[in-house]
């Protein structure tokens, strides 16, 4: 299968999710391994020819992260500090990295962020 439309490419998505889903109940198929080999080689070449741009990179620092949550909860870092209940200048202070988290608020990040206890604790 040549991918060269959009709808031949996500044809191509939905047939390959089907046969990895499928995948447990004929454990050992070797033409059902070849087939997901051939659409997944067709896949990665119709997106090289898109030249797709990377996907970004996720934060690698506790600041870049609190930072990503603010803008996607579209956020003043004002009303951030509110939302996590510490003064304004303490959350200026932990995102420009003079400052380090306390457990309490690491708490908060998770609960009102969403940000993983594994992602605060390794990079608190």
């Amino acid at each position: 299968m040549l991918i060269t439309s959009p709808l031949l490419y996500k044809e191509a998505l939905r047939r390959l999710d089907e046969l990895t889903s499928d995948r447990t109940s004929q454990q050992g198929d070797p033409d059902q391994s070849i087939d997901i080999q051939h659409l997944t080689s067709e896949i990665e070449a119709y997106e090289a020819r898109l030249q797709l741009l990377p996907l970004p990179m996720l934060p690698t620092t506790l600041a870049d992260m609190i930072e990503l949550k603010r803008q996607q909860l579209q956020l003043k870092q004002k009303e951030l500090a509110q939302l996590l209940e510490v003064p304004a200048g303490r959350l200026s202070q932990i995102l420009s990295g003079k400052r380090r988290v306390t457990l309490d608020l690491a708490k908060k990040l998770y609960e009102r962020l969403g940000i993983s206890p594994e992602f605060i604790l390794k990079t608190a």
